[in-house]
């Protein structure tokens, strides 16, 4: 059943609504609080306040009205995780390359949104969305680490720190070829590919959103070149888009790199291992990390050999 809560705004400074109601209500996020005022179900003074951002002055009433959470068509599915660490608030996982995080067209089935939802059905409805819990994403073919919120206080905890750029990210990239410098930073607004809508591309920066990517160096062979990508924002594709701009595709993209694959892979070498994030109620951040996976790893070993 709907639930309902009433405040009097009291505070002697002016306050934001969205930022009030989210130390008012912790159980809710903040952009669930900026979707219930969008959907008209926060009231203040008796009547609908024009934006999130509206600024309370003083002595007004404030009336929330929280809906039940609707059902999702999401369905929990009986799929195994490699969980690295797990408690009250989060899971972080390490997702295998293949499996996409959240359903989309063409891929309903076998998400890892369906199987957090087995291992903790209480992530239905986490973050108002029908990606329980799901903060940030990887690529259906990119392994790695990636986070998910067990609570709404969790996921808003999260989001924050994505969102402040505080979470770090680290992926190994094998690459075709060698970058232009050892080392470097990518700076190059990336935005939808006019002449390919499903791909995304380095644009003009009226197109295109600011982002950064930086790079090092940790092993050099003839034709190839591992390196450490720390992706600065999260574009969609950044680093895939960003290491093909400078001349160095990831290897085994044929998306964004070449056609004709240069190693026996069957998909891009690239793995999130290593991510840095503060967990909710900490005051340091915390570091985890998952090796290669065993094709990563072979095709890496084969150019050792050589």
């Amino acid at each position: 059943m709907k639930k309902t809560s009433t405040f009097i705004f009291l505070e002697s400074e002016p306050r934001r609504l969205d930022v009030y109601l989210t130390e008012k209500l912790p159980h809710l996020s903040r952009s669930r609080i900026q979707h219930l005022i969008r959907e008209q179900l926060v009231l203040v003074n008796g009547e609908v306040p024009s934006k999130a951002g509206f600024l309370l002055e003083g002595q007004e009433e404030i009336r929330v009205d929280e809906p039940e959470v609707e059902p999702s068509s999401l369905e929990a599915e009986e799929i195994p995780l490699n969980v690295i660490f797990e408690n009250n608030d989060l899971l972080i996982i390490d997702k295998p390359a293949g499996m996409v995080v959240h359903p989309a067209a063409g891929h309903i089935h076998g998400t890892l949104a369906s199987a957090a939802l087995w291992h903790d059905p209480d992530l239905e409805g986490v973050g108002g969305e029908k990606r329980p819990g799901i903060v940030h994403r990887l690529d259906k073919d990119t392994s790695g680490l990636i986070v998910i919120a067990k609570n709404d206080a969790a996921h808003q905890w999260l989001q924050d720190q994505f969102k402040d750029r505080t979470v770090s990210k680290t992926y190994l990239a094998l690459v075709d070829g060698k970058p232009p410098t050892p080392n470097g930073r990518i700076e190059a607004p990336i935005g939808r590919d006019p002449s390919h809508r499903q791909k995304m591309a380095v644009t003009s920066e009226s197109r295109g959103r600011s982002s950064i990517t930086e790079y090092y160096t940790r092993e050099s062979f003839p034709a190839h070149t591992l390196v450490e990508a720390h992706p600065l924002t999260g574009r969609t594709h950044q680093i895939r888009v960003h290491l093909a701009f400078i001349g160095c595709p990831v290897t085994g993209d044929t998306v964004y790199g070449h056609r004709k694959i240069t190693l026996p892979l069957t998909r891009q070498f690239l793995h999130a291992f290593r991510l840095k994030i503060c967990l909710p109620g900490e005051s340091q951040p915390r570091t985890f990390e998952t090796p290669l996976p065993e094709d990563l790893q072979t095709c890496l070993d084969q150019l050792h050999h050589k």
